[in-house]
């Protein structure tokens, strides 16, 4: 599969106008979640890759790149994190 600049991609249009998108993903920056573990970041992850792909649970053929695919997810959710910075709050 080749590559796809987020420039090529269709706007999305969410729940409210065409109930395409999930939109029960919590925020996870403070202060809106104060206290945010890692388990709340993978779960988030799991939430999104289980959105994009259609799958609850993959087939085992899909596994290993459904599990990348969270782990990946999560890493770049903490990296974002962590790299944020909200007024009034300490940068972390």
């Amino acid at each position: 599969m080749g590559s796809i600049e987020a420039s090529e991609l269709p706007l999305a249009k969410t729940s409210r106008h065409t109930g395409l998108m999930c939109r029960s993903i919590k925020t996870l920056r403070p202060p809106m979640t104060p206290e945010v573990h890692d388990e709340d970041i993978r779960a988030a992850a799991l939430q999104y890759v289980r959105k994009i792909s259609g799958f609850r649970a993959p087939a085992a053929h899909n596994q290993e790149v459904f599990d990348a695919a969270v782990e990946a997810v999560a890493a770049a959710t903490a990296e974002l994190l962590d790299g944020l910075q909200v007024r009034g709050l300490p940068a972390r």
